[in-house]
């Protein structure tokens, strides 16, 4: 395993900060070019990254060739962003003498923070690794980013970087723009590094949370924001589980094994009605075979973590995990849930779930009110459902809620929103979709500034969506 030594994060860090100010001062059409080009880039690679990514991750040809699109795709999508301008929130107004007290004339937008650290991903060596959501939105905030590569697909990170500085170098943004370190003690520098501004993080609670600890703790404090651990609950009522309970059986087995359950949206845990269709239809819906998972280190936590359940009094076993990588179903009543919460609601990363019994929907909304915050909430319900409260108690849980769907794939959209409540994330901003540029962000405001010294964007012809006295005024 190659490491960077602190010399060396320091190095990198310093370029990057360096490079700070031009990266804040180029053009949106300039930032937005950085980015189309490192997605060709990538693009022109995908196939020698996608064989490297299959030797160091087992993970198959067609997922990652979806993977690399996926990246080239946000990529784009951050492009599109920068040009379209309403990200910088610019708001005019112009002095009122008569106003009480009169106002000065003030123009307000958002700039970059700084220099943002990266931490990679183990479970998508391509969307959020070395150019992925968080790299992307950060240079498109105009932000110098150096990335922390995770060490299960280190070469695959390494192969990544150099694409991606290539295609900036290509693309005349300032050198030192983006930079790799690699190892533990580096990742521990680099977030507290006095030239970093801020840093983002996807993995796991305990790692997160550390992080950010230290993040707070700095003589500086610097934003750290966090996609830490999701349960990501689902609660079939009567009606649905009546009418469908075996075609939701057979979704549910293929949404929480998909990837080997290592994906941060698996649905962790499902509340159905005692003596339900679907957990009559599990069994044979889900597959016996245990499958490679991506790291040693994952494939223990695993078998440690469905050991955990297994052992929980009033827990029984649906299906029990063939070894590492094995699917595990685990039962429990609403009762059962609530009294050892606890423990029930601690994640286990991997291709197991918990099935939790109810009989009324008191029950149900007494083990729901103890849920910790989640990435998603799932809905399977019926038109003739009294659903309002349901929503309710599930909006107040989690990010995103979904209905008559499952959560795993997470669309790359505008309105996109993959944040939620603690430990879901430590500061609930997006980590997909065109708003998670905001994390990298901060308000500026200029008072009766001259005209000369106001950027584009906050002048009277400015062309971006922007408040004028008050009023939306559209870009242009």
């Amino acid at each position: 395993m190659t490491m960077t030594t602190l010399d060396g994060v320091d190095v990198v860090v310093h370029d990057a900060a360096a490079a700070q100010p031009a990266a804040a001062r180029a053009s949106r059409d300039e930032r937005a070019r950085w980015l189309r080009a490192v997605a060709d880039g990538l693009d022109a690679a995908r196939d020698e990254l996608v064989a490297v990514a299959m030797r160091e991750t087992h993970l198959p040809q067609p997922r990652l060739e979806g993977e690399v699109a996926r990246t080239t795709g946000q990529l784009r999508l951050f492009a599109d962003v920068i040009l379209e301008g309403s990200f910088l929130e610019a708001i005019i107004d112009h002095a009122d003498p008569t106003a009480a007290p009169p106002r000065p004339d003030l123009r307000r937008w958002l700039v970059p923070v700084g220099t943002v650290a990266v931490y990679a991903a183990s479970n998508f060596p391509f969307a959020f690794s070395v150019a992925g959501g968080d790299t992307a939105s950060a240079l498109a905030a105009g932000c110098s980013v150096v990335v922390k590569a995770h060490p299960g697909h280190e070469v695959t990170s390494r192969r990544t970087a150099e694409v991606v500085s290539g295609a900036l170098r290509a693309a005349s943004a300032p050198d030192g723009v983006f930079g790799l370190v690699e190892g533990f003690d580096a990742g521990v520098a680099l977030v507290e590094h006095p030239a970093v501004d801020a840093g983002a993080f996807t993995g796991s609670l305990r790692g997160g949370r550390a992080l950010a600890d230290r993040a707070a703790a700095r003589p500086r404090p610097i934003p750290f924001y966090g996609e830490l651990g999701s349960l990501n609950p689902v609660v079939v009522t009567h009606a649905a589980d009546a009418r469908r309970g075996s075609e939701l059986a057979a979704g549910f087995a293929g949404s929480f094994t998909l990837g080997v359950g290592q994906f941060c949206t698996k649905p962790g845990i499902v509340f159905v009605p005692t003596g339900s269709r679907l957990a009559e239809a599990l069994p044979d819906a889900v597959g016996r075979e245990a499958m490679p998972m991506l790291t040693e280190g994952i494939a223990s936590g695993y078998t440690a973590g469905t050991a955990r359940l297994g052992a929980v009094e009033g827990v029984s076993a649906l299906v029990e995990p063939a070894g590492p990588g094995g699917p595990g179903v685990f039962r429990v009543s609403a009762e059962g849930f609530v009294a050892s919460h606890e423990v029930l609601t601690e994640e286990v990363f991997g291709p197991a779930t918990l099935l939790v019994t109810y009989d009324d929907e008191r029950a149900l909304h007494v083990a729901l009110a103890v849920l910790p915050g989640s990435l998603t909430a799932t809905i399977h319900s019926e038109d003739d459902d009294d659903r309002g409260a349901l929503v309710g108690v599930l909006s107040a849980k989690a990010g995103r809620v979904l209905f008559s769907g499952w959560p795993t794939g997470v669309a790359v959209t505008w309105s996109q929103h993959h944040g939620g409540p603690w430990p879901a994330t430590n500061t609930q901003h997006t980590s997909v979709g065109a708003t998670a540029v905001r994390r990298f962000l901060r308000p500026l405001a200029y008072q009766d500034a001259p005209p000369d010294v106001l950027p584009a964007e906050l002048r009277d012809d400015s062309t971006v969506p922007r408040r004028v006295d008050g009023v939306l005024v559209p870009g242009r």
